[in-house]
């Protein structure tokens, strides 16, 4: 028997509990079989991490017809693996990372656990997408996104995606937005990382991670984060194979001549 509907695997970076990925699955349930296996806390700046020191498990925390919850004590990518391989019983026709609170434009992209679930879910050859608001309001209005996300996600069911190509999506802080803008990573690197402290029972200073973004083309209109700071949602494409296909030959040449001084 086909299934009447769509099955889309949600998870982020926030925890169960965080109201983004409760609203995203309300923006989506009329659309889709929800299953969402998400950490059973906070695991912002988990990345594509994993658990391989310590035991993992996974609770059923609501469900409802058409959707389950359930709470892992994993990162964000052992939810996706979890989720795949010991809860649904289906393959999803989507993985969905989000909707985060805060932003995940250029480099952070590399830090995030929400695009740590979407990397891993493209990785295993399902059409992914990741959403995110640049604001860490815990109570944050997200009623601004959810056109902009069913258009999205519509679109991404019914044309898929190339293989080993995701979607990073980021919506700007202050809503009504002005459109879409496609572009692609802007280039720029955090700066002034660390505060430091005496720690309150001595034995040297505490740190804490801090800092701020430092954009090295600000004017570059093609970018994620012109297109944010101008009130338009960036939509990025993503992908998985990290080759550096511009430096490829050049080594080729460079390097390969290596095997002859054996």
């Amino acid at each position: 028997m086909v299934p009447s509907k769509p099955l889309i695997l949600i998870s982020n970076d926030d925890g169960y509990t965080a109201k983004g990925i409760k609203e995203l699955a309300g923006f989506l349930c009329d659309m889709a079989d929800i299953v969402i296996v998400a950490p059973d806390g906070p695991r912002s700046g988990m990345a594509a991490a994993i658990t391989s020191q310590v035991p993992v498990t996974f609770t059923l925390v609501s469900c409802l017809p058409g959707l389950s919850v359930y709470r892992c004590t994993g990162t964000p990518v052992d939810c996706i693996k979890l989720g795949l391989e010991a809860v649904v019983s289906r393959w999803p026709d989507l993985v969905i990372g989000g909707i985060n609170h805060g932003d995940n434009s250029a480099v952070n992209v590399h830090y995030s656990g929400t695009m740590g679930v979407v990397l891993e879910g493209c990785m295993k050859g399902i059409p992914s997408i990741g959403f995110s608001v640049c604001d860490h309001d815990p109570d944050l209005d997200f009623s601004p996104t959810r056109d902009y996300i069913r258009r999205i996600v519509r679109q991404v069911l019914e044309e898929g995606l190339p293989e080993g190509a995701c979607l990073n999506v980021n919506f700007p802080e202050k809503a009504p937005y002005e459109g879409v803008k496609v572009c692609r990573q802007t280039v720029g690197r955090w700066e002034n990382e660390w505060v430091s402290s005496p720690h309150p029972r001595g034995g040297g200073d505490i740190y804490w991670l801090t800092g701020h973004f430092a954009n090295h083309e600000p004017e570059a209109i093609d970018t994620d984060r012109w297109a944010l700071d101008h009130g338009y949602v960036a939509i990025t494409p993503t992908q998985v194979d990290m080759t550096a296909y511009g430096l490829l030959e050049k080594m080729k040449k460079n390097y390969e001549i290596l095997s002859h001084c054996r």
